[in-house]
């Protein structure tokens, strides 16, 4: 493995793109979306109209761009790290704690605390106590992209015993798309603005990165989108972006913004790849200077690397380098998966980060809900899930029952 003396990137900079100058003008202010391209003026609804009529049609993956060498040179802080071996951070058996026991935090996370109660080789039941009440896991979290469960009101998904969650997701870009992190803050943040007094994960905005790519532009500061409804305004979503955000929406668990490459997309070049996996490592560290509330939403970071799980192979090198960081994160997820890839493929990811993930930390798998998955990560030491497939399933009149699924 070569180890060039020098790492590519360096932190966020006033020489951004033009279409990136005026959102970047603006990163400290309550505005959320700026004019990029000032396009034809239409309707909402014929917006909308336009934007489903494009979708329907069928898009060729986007041109690959050429990637700066500097954003792909390895970096500097791997060089000493023994890649002969593989990445862990120890695995001494963790002490396991009565359930009930009163939760004591940590200084450095200090409304974050992760009890084990038991343990069955990787699997186990725990405790995670934060700010809006206690979470037993293995847990699964649906997913309110906009601050709402669709189909099922806050009331019910707090009271109803076959429910009773302990914690939901919102989703960062959709909410500081519409209606702007600014007036969900205005608010009193997202738990006063849907009622809801448990707890909230947000993810960064990193997997629109997939699901919008034909209207996303990367570069090494951040992402830039189009709005999805064809208004002809730009969000841009620099690392620091997505923490502000998240700060504004108040939840509970927020998540660094991580360069997202689906792993089906074997069209991709390596190169995408390494760039994203290296992204994403230098977008943390600009993440951690934006947070401006560390002692009360706390700060997971993605494992990436696409497929790659060789020996010094990507998701090593991710895993490296948030070990060298470890102190600073509060949790780890593991991401860029569940886009399509084979089982054998995806469960060899999930099995190499939890096996060198740390005992003391809680880990969550992004985007994984079909009941197989569940119970394969589950041994495989995963703590939390996320998915939308029981709720967008259940939208269309299929429910899962004991025998699979029932229309």
């Amino acid at each position: 493995m070569s180890t060039p003396e020098t790492t590519g990137g360096a932190g966020p900079t006033n020489t951004l793109p033009n279409t990136f100058k005026t959102r970047a003008l603006c990163g400290n202010t309550t505005t959320d979306t700026v004019i990029a391209n000032k396009g034809t003026k239409r309707s909402r609804k014929d917006a909308n109209e336009a934007t489903a009529a494009d979708a329907s049609k069928p898009h060729a993956p986007p041109p690959p761009k050429p990637i700066d060498p500097q954003y792909l040179i390895f970096p500097t802080e791997l060089t000493k790290i023994d890649f002969s071996r593989r990445i862990s951070w120890g695995k001494e058996p963790p002490p396991l704690t009565p359930v009930d026991t009163p939760p004591v935090f940590p200084p450095n996370s200090p409304a974050l605390c992760l009890q084990i109660h038991a343990v069955q080789r990787r699997a186990r039941a725990t405790t995670l106590h934060l700010p809006h009440g206690p979470i037993s896991t293995p847990v699964f979290m649906p997913v309110g992209t906009k601050g709402t469960i669709k189909g099922i009101t806050t009331h019910e998904l707090q009271n109803l015993p076959e429910l009773n969650h302990g914690i939901l997701l919102g989703n960062t870009y959709h909410l500081a798309n519409e209606p702007g992190s600014d007036v969900v803050a205005s608010h009193g943040g997202l738990h006063e603005m849907m009622n809801w007094n448990r707890n909230i994960l947000t993810d960064s905005g990193g997997f629109q990165m997939v699901s919008l790519l034909q209207l996303a532009e990367i570069t090494e500061q951040g992402v830039s989108f189009l709005d999805p409804a064809g208004s002809g305004t730009t969000l841009m979503l620099r690392p620091e972006d997505s923490i502000r955000h998240q700060n504004n929406i108040g939840a509970d668990i927020i998540m660094a913004l991580d360069d997202v490459v689906s792993s089906a997309t074997y069209h991709t070049a390596r190169e995408r790849f390494v760039e994203a996996t290296y992204h994403t490592t230098r977008w943390l560290d600009w993440c951690f200077e934006a947070h401006a509330n560390p002692h009360t939403q706390h700060l997971f970071h993605i494992v990436q690397g696409g497929l790659d799980t060789k020996m010094g192979g990507l998701r090593e090198q991710s895993l490296a380098t948030f070990m060298l960081r470890d102190e600073h994160i509060s949790g780890y997820a593991i991401g860029g998966l569940a886009g399509g890839e084979s089982k054998d493929d995806f469960w060899k990811v999930v099995n190499q980060c939890c096996a060198a993930l740390p005992e003391g930390k809680p880990r969550y798998l992004m985007g994984v809900g079909h009941p197989l998955d569940l119970v394969v990560c589950t041994a495989l030491g995963v703590d939390m899930y996320d998915c939308v497939y029981p709720t967008r399933t259940a939208r269309f009149g299929v429910a899962l029952g004991e025998f699979g699924e029932e229309g």
